[in-house]
C-alpha cells in the first residue's frame, strides 16, 4: 500500500494516467538542475526516481541533494522531446505547488545518486569507507536491488517449501559446543560461571533431533556462526536455506532441492531446465581440478601422465602431470608467461611450465627442449592444440596439480570473457569421500583427534558400498553426500544422515573421538537415536553464496545489508570492541572454581 501520512504514490507509481491530477511524494533529492528561474530535482524514493518542477526560486534555493523532502503537485506530461526513455516515469513530470523539508543532510561521503549509477564519475571509495557508512551505500540503485532480490528469493523459497509440504521450525542459537570442522563463537553463562553457550555452526544436530521428533519435512532460513581464519568471501555470520526429510535417500532430496531451485531462479526471471547434470566428485577433479566445477565454458583438464611415462624431462617424471589449453595463447609476450609464474607462486606451486604451438608449426618454451622428439612430435594432438595455441602443464601430487590447473582453466577463461553472470551452468557434484587427512590445507579445525576428518560432517553416511569396510580403508571411503555447485560456486550441500548409533560409533572412532568425548559433545543426539531414528537426510543452502550468484556480485557481501570486513571487523559500528570491567566482572569469564572452593 503506497498511500501513507507522507505520500499518495511512490514515484514509480505516476504515470501518464495521472496526467492532471494532484500527487503528494516523498523521498531524497536525488539530483538538482538550475535553469535560469526554473529548477528540476529528481525525487528518489524505494521505487526509482520522478522528475519534479519548481518555479518558485525561493522553494527551490535551500534544497541539496539527499535532503528528504514532501512535496505536492500536479502530474502534467513533459514537453515534447523532452522525454527521458530511460526512466519508468521518463514522460512525465510533477510540477511542484509546496515542498517540505523533513530532513536536512550534510554532504557525502560518496555520492550515492541514481542519476551517476552507471556515470564514470560515480567513483566509489574503497570498500572500509562504503561499510563504515553502509546505511548511505544501501541508497545505491544495485545495492536496493540486490537486497530486494534476496527478499523475492527468499519468499519463493518458502512458497516452494511450503507446497511441498515442509515446516518452518527455529532452532536456537545458544546451543553447547559439538564438533563440526570449524572454531565456535562463544557466549559466557553469566547465570552458571565458568560454563558457555556456542554459537551454532549450523543446525545439524538439531534438525537431526526434529526427525527423531517426527518433523517429516523441516526447513528454515538458519543463522550460522563459524570463528574461521579470515578467507575472501566469506563471513563469521552467515546464513543457510536449512531443509531436512525423514524417509527419504539422496535422490529424494536432490529432487526436492532442484524444485526449490526452479522456483528461486524463476522469481528473478529465469527458467532452470531440470533434472540438472551431475558428476562425480573424482570426475570433477580430473576433469576441471575443482570439486566445484565452473561450466560455463569447457576447456578440461587434460591427463597426460601415461603419455609422458618414459619421459627424459625430470620435472615430468612425477606420479601426476596434467594440461590445460591457452587457446590462441602462443602470440603472448614472455613478460605476460613470467606473470603466469608469479600467479602460480602466490598458489604455492613452484611455477607453471608451458609450451608454444607457433602459426608456422614450431614447438617453443622453455619445456619443449626438454621433450624426447617422439614427445614433441605428438603433443599438439595429445593435448588437442592447433597453430596459434599455448599449453600449461603442472606436473606432481595428483591433487595439487589438478588444483593449479582448475584455478588456471578459471583465471584464462575470465581473461577471455567467458564467465557471463548471467548464464548459469548448474551441475550435482556426488560420491565424495567420506574422510579427507588431517592435515588437509582447506580445514581450519579438524573433527577429531585422528589423522582422518570428515570431508563434510561427522553425521554422514557411509555409502551403501562401503557400509561395512569404511573403517578398514577410511582413504578410499566414499560417502552418501552432494553439493549443487552453480559458476564454479558451491551453493549448498548435504548428505544421507547416519541415523544407526552403530554406525556412528564407528565413524566416531576413525575420527579418534573417544566414547567419553562424544557422550559429553553431543551425547544428547546418541541418546535420541536409541529412541527409533528415522532414515534421514537432507541439503542447506548457503543463501549469501546463493543470492550472490544470482544477482551477479562479485562478493557475498554485496547482498548482505551489513556485512563485516577483513577478520571479522564491522567498520560500521566499531564491532569487535572491548568491555567494562565491570561487564567482564558480571560475565563470569574470569570465573575459577578453585577460588570458589576456597
Amino acid at each position: 500500500m503506497s498511500q501513507t501520512a507522507y505520500r499518495t504514490h511512490h514515484a514509480t507509481e505516476v504515470t501518464e494516467a495521472l496526467v492532471g491530477q494532484k500527487v503528494t511524494l516523498s523521498g531524497w533529492v536525488d539530483r538538482r538542475r538550475d535553469h535560469g528561474g526554473v529548477a528540476f530535482i529528481d525525487l528518489r524514493d524505494s521505487s526509482g526516481l520522478v522528475q519534479v518542477v519548481i518555479y518558485d526560486e525561493e522553494q527551490a534555493r535551500p534544497l541539496r541533494s539527499e535532503f528528504v523532502i514532501q512535496v505536492t503537485g500536479e502530474v502534467r506530461l513533459r514537453p515534447e522531446g523532452n522525454e527521458n526513455e530511460h526512466l519508468a516515469t521518463g514522460k512525465i513530470e510533477v510540477v511542484a505547488e509546496s515542498i517540505d523539508v523533513l530532513a536536512k543532510s550534510d554532504a557525502l561521503p560518496f555520492q550515492v545518486s541514481t542519476a551517476l549509477e552507471n556515470e564514470s564519475e560515480n567513483k566509489l571509495p574503497g570498500e572500509e569507507v562504503r561499510l563504515k557508512y553502509r546505511y548511505l551505500d544501501l541508497r545505491r540503485p544495485g545495492m536496493q536491488s540486490n537486497l530486494k532480490l534476496r527478499s523475492d528469493m527468499a519468499k519463493a523459497a518458502r512458497h516452494a517449501l511450503e507446497d511441498l509440504d515442509f515446516t518452518e521450525v527455529e532452532t536456537p542459537t545458544f546451543i553447547k559446543s559439538t564438533p563440526e570442522g570449524a572454531r565456535d563463537f562463544v557466549v559466557p553463562a553469566r547465570l552458571v560461571p565458568g560454563s558457555w553457550y556456542a554459537l551454532p555452526q549450523s543446525p545439524q544436530l538439531l534438525k537431526q533431533l526434529l526427525m527423531v521428533s517426527g518433523v517429516e519435512r523441516y526447513y528454515q532460513f538458519a543463522r550460522c556462526y563459524r570463528d574461521e581464519d579470515f578467507r575472501a568471501d566469506r563471513q563469521p555470520e552467515f546464513t543457510q536455506l536449512d531443509m531436512e526429510m525423514a524417509y527419504v535417500d539422496q535422490e529424494d532430496v536432490m529432487a526436492m532441492a532442484e524444485k526449490v531451485i526452479a522456483a528461486i531462479w524463476k522469481a528473478a526471471g529465469y527458467e532452470v531446465q531440470l533434472p540438472l547434470p551431475r558428476i562425480t566428485w573424482q570426475e570433477a577433479m580430473d576433469k576441471y581440478g575443482s570439486d566445484k566445477p565452473d561450466l560455463r565454458f569447457g576447456n578440461p583438464i587434460i591427463e597426460l601422465t601415461d603419455y609422458f611415462k618414459n619421459t627424459p624431462f625430470r620435472v615430468f617424471q612425477a606420479p601426476y602431470v596434467g594440461a590445460v589449453l591457452f587457446k590462441g595463447g602462443a602470440s603472448t609476450p614472455r613478460r605476460q608467461f613470467d606473470a603466469w609464474q608469479e600467479w602460480a607462486k602466490q598458489r604455492g606451486a613452484k611455477g607453471l611450465a608451458y609450451v608454444q604451438f607457433t602459426a608456422d608449426g614450431e614447438l617453443k618454451g622453455p619445456v619443449a627442449k626438454n621433450l624426447s622428439d617422439e614427445e614433441r612430435a605428438g603433443l599438439k594432438e595429445a593435448v588437442g592444440a592447433e597453430d596459434g595455441d599455448a599449453v600449461f602443464f603442472a606436473a606432481g601430487a595428483r591433487e595439487s596439480s589438478q588444483l593449479l590447473l582448475g584455478a588456471a582453466r578459471v583465471e584464462l577463461a575470465s581473461r577471455a570473457g567467458l564467465l557471463d553472470p548471467k548464464k548459469f551452468a548448474f551441475t550435482w557434484v556426488v560420491d565424495f569421500p567420506l574422510f579427507k587427512p588431517t592435515d588437509d590445507p582447506d580445514d581450519d579445525v579438524a573433527v577429531g583427534h585422528s589423522k582422518w576428518t570428515s570431508m563434510h560432517h561427522p553425521f554422514t553416511m557411509p555409502s551403501k558400498d562401503w557400509i561395512d569396510k569404511f573403517d578398514q580403508d577410511p582413504e578410499h571411503a566414499m560417502s552418501d553426500s552432494y553439493d549443487i555447485v552453480c559458476n564454479g560456486e558451491e551453493m549448498g550441500g548435504g548428505s544421507v544422515r547416519i541415523h544407526r548409533d552403530d554406525i556412528q560409533d564407528r565413524v566416531l572412532n576413525v575420527l579418534g573421538i573417544s566414547k567419553e568425548e562424544a557422550e559429553d559433545k553431543f551425547g544428547f543426539l546418541l541418546e535420541a537415536f536409541k529412541y527409533g531414528a528415522p532414515p534421514h537426510a537432507g541439503i542447506a543452502l548457503g543463501w549469501d553464496r546463493t543470492v550472490s550468484i544470482l544477482a551477479g556480485a562479485p562478493s557475498i557481501r554485496d547482498v548482505i545489508a551489513f556485512p563485516k570486513a577483513g577478520g571479522g571487523r564491522d567498520p560500521l559500528t566499531g564491532a569487535p570492541a572491548p568491555i567494562s570491567d565491570e561487564q567482564r566482572a558480571e560475565t563470569g569469564v574470569d570465573y575459577d572454581p578453585d577460588e570458589d572452593e576456597d
